[in-house]
Order: structure tokens, then C-alpha cells, then sequence
């Protein structure tokens, strides 16, 4: 059997990826490969962080291995916070420090469409290979719902009347944008094995 190292420690990656690829596959935590090092994330694109990632596993483990970043662009501001979503108002990446910021930008601008993108580098056989999943919308006036985390309580999907935040985890999983790239990266893996 094979082995597939996630550059994470969050137990809900770990298990929804177990869930979705059964036995074919021993998926494996940081911590499990005996990895405790902070994985650098220095570029300044999604692609560039995952590949990093990735390829720092690979280069100091020689392991099958994945790493995603995520981000969440706003059309009217060009694509931003992006790459730096998760510390949008400072280093402490405070969730409320970046909604409340994003909120004050978009201040009385028409235009609120953003989506929210997550970007897979997989390394497999010495080999990377990129997925990427992409959740289209809006950024709301004001927080709705205590769901999930993040910029969810501020991001409405396209087609739905609620936030990330007042969905169910199940709906969330079904619709989100590292649910879509999960997905090409678990059928590229089944045709694989």
C-alpha cells in the first residue's frame, strides 16, 4: 500500500480525504511522518505556496505528498487579500481583524463579487501535478451566521440566500471551492491506483 502525506495536521482534512479514498491509500499527517517544522509559504501566489509546501516534503521526505493554499479574491480590489487572506489585518491572523478590514474596503462599492480558490500541488512519483477548485460570489454587507470559520460568516455563495457561515458543514463540503479541487485530486489518485 501506499503512502500519501498531507502537509497538515487538521484532523478534518485527514479524515474527509480517508473517507473519500477508502483503503487504497495510508494517508498520513506531518506530525505521523514525524515532520514538526513550520513548512515556509513565501510566494506570492496560491500555485507558489502549494508548490513550497509540496516540495519541501518531497525534497526532505521523498513521500507522496500534497499541500493546498487557499485564498479569497475580491474583484474590486484586484484579486486581494489573495495569497495573504488568512492575515489580512496582521500576522496574529485574527479572522474578525480580516473581516472587519475587508468589510471597511468594500465600503459603499457597487461591485461585491469575489470567490474564494484553493489550489492542490500534488507531488506523486517524483511527478507534481496542480488542481485547482474555485467557489464564485459575494462578500455580504455584514457577518451572517456562526458557522465554519474564516471569511465564511461574509461570503455568500452564487446560488444560495445564505453565508458560508449559515450552511451546514455537509452543504459547505459539497459546494467549497477546496471541496471541488479534493475532488479532481481524488479521481486523478483512483485512476493512479
Amino acid at each position: 500500500m501506499k503512502d500519501l502525506v498531507l502537509a497538515t495536521n487538521n484532523p478534518h482534512k485527514v479524515e474527509e480525504i480517508r473517507n473519500k479514498l477508502g483503503s487504497s491509500l495510508r494517508i498520513k499527517t506531518l506530525n505521523e511522518l514525524g515532520c514538526y517544522e513550520d513548512i515556509p509559504e513565501t510566494s506570492g501566489t496560491l500555485e507558489g505556496n502549494a508548490s513550497q509546501k509540496s516540495h519541501y516534503l518531497f525534497d526532505k521526505y521523498g513521500c507522496n505528498c500534497f499541500a493546498d493554499d487557499t485564498g479569497l479574491e475580491v474583484e474590486v480590489l484586484n484579486g486581494a487579500p489573495g495569497v495573504y487572506s488568512a492575515r489580512y489585518a496582521g500576522e496574529e491572523k485574527d479572522s474578525e481583524a480580516n473581516m472587519k478590514k475587508l468589510l471597511e474596503q468594500l465600503d459603499g462599492k457597487e461591485n461585491r463579487k469575489a470567490r474564494f480558490r484553493t489550489i492542490i500541488s500534488l507531488i506523486w512519483e517524483g511527478k507534481e501535478y496542480f488542481f485547482e477548485g474555485v467557489v464564485e460570489g459575494v462578500i455580504l454587507t455584514e457577518k451572517h451566521g456562526t458557522e465554519g470559520f474564516g471569511y465564511d460568516p461574509i461570503f455568500q455563495p452564487e446560488g444560495y440566500d445564505k453565508s458560508f457561515a449559515e450552511l451546514s458543514m455537509n452543504e459547505k463540503n459539497s459546494i467549497s471551492h477546496r471541496g471541488r479541487a479534493v475532488e479532481k485530486l481524488l479521481q486523478f489518485l483512483k485512476e493512479k491506483l
